[in-house]
């Protein structure tokens, strides 16, 4: 591995083991193995290099579960892959529990001004580049559907992922189920218009 590489790894570890708010430059540089200057030449600034570190190994651990789910329910309607996407869910937030939390501290702490502007547009790029990933991803899978719809469904998906972590954290039953996302989705596409009320 190259440094940059080695500073991802080094993030990820010192992320796993303090927490995100926690993480510091110089505890990042000597897990990496590498001088503090490193993180400056490779990344700008430490704040960069966690949102980075955070981004890819939730996209390597969720993103790749998706992937898999997507790739195995392609041949279904898209509401039965949905459904067992979010039935699958649960046990994707817990074999990334760790990567998740520490991604919300990101988070919290960016919002209160920790990162600067830079760690903002930073986290920004990086839902941009979810969305975009999930796109792609769903289009190449069922390439019956039209691109703009693909792009709505994989927003909607990371939307989902955002809140519905959040909510498993704090109690896995406070999670809607699959069957109740579904049901929920299907009533609001099958509804029709309320008739007007009477005068």
């Amino acid at each position: 591995m190259g440094n940059r590489e080695d500073l991802l790894a080094g993030a990820r570890r010192v992320i796993l083991e303090r927490g995100a708010a926690k993480a510091t430059a110089r505890d990042i540089a000597a897990a990496a193995g590498v001088s503090l200057a490193a993180i400056g030449y490779h990344f700008g600034s430490k704040d960069r290099l966690i949102t980075e570190a955070l981004t890819e190994s939730l996209g390597t651990g969720i993103g790749d579960a998706m992937e898999q789910l997507v790739a195995d329910h392609a041949h279904e309607p898209l509401i039965d892959g949905f459904h067992a996407m979010w039935a699958a869910m649960p046990d994707v937030f817990e074999k990334n529990r760790e990567m998740l939390l520490a991604s919300l501290e990101n988070v919290h702490r960016l919002l209160r001004g920790g990162g600067g502007d830079d760690g903002a547009v930073e986290l920004g790029s990086a839902t941009e580049q979810a969305h975009e990933g999930m796109t792609r991803l769903l289009t190449e899978a069922r390439p019956d559907i039209d691109p703009a719809d693909a792009e709505a469904v994989a927003k909607l998906d990371f939307a989902l992922i955002q809140g519905l972590g959040v909510l498993w954290m704090l109690d896995p039953r406070l999670m809607p189920s699959a069957d109740e996302l579904a049901r929920a989705i299907t009533t609001i596409a099958t509804t029709p218009a309320a008739p007007p009320a009477a005068s």
